[in-house]
């Protein structure tokens, strides 16, 4: 399993695996209980996905006075961000200067893939190994993994059989990609997809993209922070925090209490559009209460988007067909961009439907669908990841009794308040399944989970308790919950990577929490005033 000689084994108290966000926060929390801990970091820099994703276009779709820590306060004063939506080189730079800042660097081992994770139960401790030949026994594992690791491509016929360049989104190359005289085939239209197609198109000699799903996207109209702007919000941080830990999305959002029903359609129509119009056309998705369960109410603001589109996009045949008709808005995830529907209008830029007709095989040359062929030098694979469980079911999970979580997890990702898995006691997720992961502002949502993971441990050491599970019976109580939740709202009518419909094969089980990250904090912290309800702490 290794690719390298297996050290001799080194104990320690706490493995973190992964130093994004949320590993560098738990890096510094943990530090507090002077345990001894070590980090496992598969790249060679920190930053999770502000590492990984470096593809051209990479920005976060979060305004970045509320994307960033809370921790500290003079960290929230001294550090400066230039723009209003942070670009990847800002977001990996501030990974860094946290790191530094905070001492965190040395404890993290980087370029080392965790590819074993066995519990011993004789020894109530769990093993972990990487490529590298590292052998750590600990106690109690932190899998800071997040949501978004582990890369998908399709398997057709011939990927490797490709003669030009050929990149995934998440692992680009840091010395970058000259499109200049290429001919560039994209494939895949979600978030990345999207992102990328404007600045690609700027300079490939030409650029196919390969379109399956259309998706819903709205203007960024990033821009430069305004310095009042960024003044303002650092006089009211503490105030804006304990707000955003009350909110169902993890951060501050304007959303009145109103239903689309309730204004005349003329009246309606100018509500949308002055919220498409302000700062971020992602207001919009805020701007009734009842479209993200109501699917008459949800019709009339995609319909609202797609008129946008129509408005944007010359050629009526190809605007229809980045029109979203697939899902209800909002169901999947939600993009902003800069320019990508004005990408269309050029002259150098081509959309191909592969719903119509698939890609059915990679050539040296290039791509074949059922209705042609594409001669491409450059072939770029936005296609996503096996998302919410892949990071995890990759690294060769063993627990109680050697078995292995993909095959706990064969109908759907088991858990309890998204934090531990029934027969792997000890092992804490962060973003995982069974939390609002995703649906919620990622570092304050990631924060939070830390704290409570760190606060847990605190209170197993000084009750005496050395192991912590839980049962299918509690397991089979949170998915009841989590399927209630969802029930609730559009979500399950869309094919979304958020039931896993990216990867054939995969079980169809919606896997986050949507009763919203303010109720979520109320669920777990009254499992645990009431006694650990759902918990088998022993000693």
């Amino acid at each position: 399993m290794s690719t390298a000689a297996e050290a001799p084994a080194e104990t320690a108290d706490i493995v973190v695996i992964g130093a994004g966000f949320s590993g560098i926060y738990a890096l510094h929390r943990l530090r507090g209980l002077e345990a001894r801990v070590v980090c496992f970091e598969a790249g060679d820099g920190v930053g999770g996905t502000w590492y990984w994703n470096r593809y051209p276009g990479a920005r976060v779709d979060i305004e970045s006075m509320q994307y960033s820590y809370s921790f500290d306060e003079d960290l929230q004063q001294e550090w400066r961000w230039p723009e209003y939506f942070s670009p990847q080189e800002d977001l990996e730079a501030y990974a860094n200067h946290v790191v530094d800042r905070f001492g965190l660097r040395e404890r993290i081992r980087f370029s080392s893939v965790v590819n074993r994770l066995r519990y011993d139960e004789d020894e109530n401790r769990w093993h972990v190994h990487t490529d590298r030949g590292d052998h750590v026994v600990c106690r109690y594992v932190v899998a800071a993994t997040g949501s978004l690791d582990a890369t998908n491509i399709p398997r057709w016929p011939g990927v490797e059989s490709f003669g030009g360049q050929s990149y995934h989104t998440s692992n680009w190359p840091k010395e970058g990609v000259d499109f200049h005289g290429k001919r560039v085939g994209l494939i895949g239209t979600g978030s990345t997809g999207i992102q990328v197609t404007p600045v690609v198109a700027e300079t490939a000699d030409h650029l196919y993209v390969f379109q399956r799903t259309a998706n819903f996207s709205m203007p960024s109209r990033n821009r430069p922070l305004d310095p009042d702007y960024e003044r303002e919000w650092k006089d009211n941080y503490p105030e804006r925090r304990a707000k955003m830990l009350q909110s169902a999305s993890a951060g501050l959002f304007d959303m009145p209490d109103r239903s689309v029903f309730d204004f005349t359609p003329e009246e309606r129509e100018r509500l949308m559009e002055e919220a498409w119009n302000s700062r971020s056309g992602f207001r919009l998705m805020r701007c009734f209460t009842d479209t993200a369960r109501d699917i008459a109410a949800n019709d009339i603001l995609a319909e609202f988007v797609r008129n946008k589109i129509r408005q944007t996009v010359r050629d009526p045949e190809v605007a229809e067909l980045l029109c979203p008709n697939t899902h209800p808005i909002g169901t999947k995830r939600i993009c902003i961009d800069s320019g990508y529907f004005e990408a269309f209008n050029r002259d150098n830029v081509t959309l191909v439907d592969v719903r119509t007709n698939p890609i059915t095989a990679v050539t040296p040359g290039g791509l074949v669908t059922t209705a042609g062929s594409y001669e491409l030098d450059i072939l770029i694979y936005a296609t996503g990841f096996d998302a919410m469980t892949g990071s995890l079911t990759r690294m060769n999970v063993t627990g109680v009794g050697g078995r292995d979580l993909r095959d706990k997890w064969r109908d759907g990702p088991t858990n309890y308040l998204g934090f531990l898995v029934a027969g792997f006691p000890n092992l804490f997720m962060i973003h995982g399944p069974g939390s609002p992961s995703v649906l919620a502002q990622m570092i304050t949502g990631g924060e939070w989970q830390v704290d409570w993971v760190v606060r847990f441990i605190e209170n197993m050491e000084k009750d005496g308790r050395t192991r912590v599970d839980t049962t299918p019976d509690w397991e089979d109580r949170w998915a009841v919950e989590m399927e209630k939740a969802a029930d609730m709202t559009l979500f399950k009518r869309a094919d979304s990577w958020y039931m896993g419909a990216n990867i054939p094969g995969k079980p169809r089980v919606f896997m986050m929490y949507v009763g919203g990250f303010d109720q979520y904090i109320r669920r777990c912290t009254e499992q645990v005033e009431s006694g650990y309800a759902g918990f088998v702490r022993t000693a």
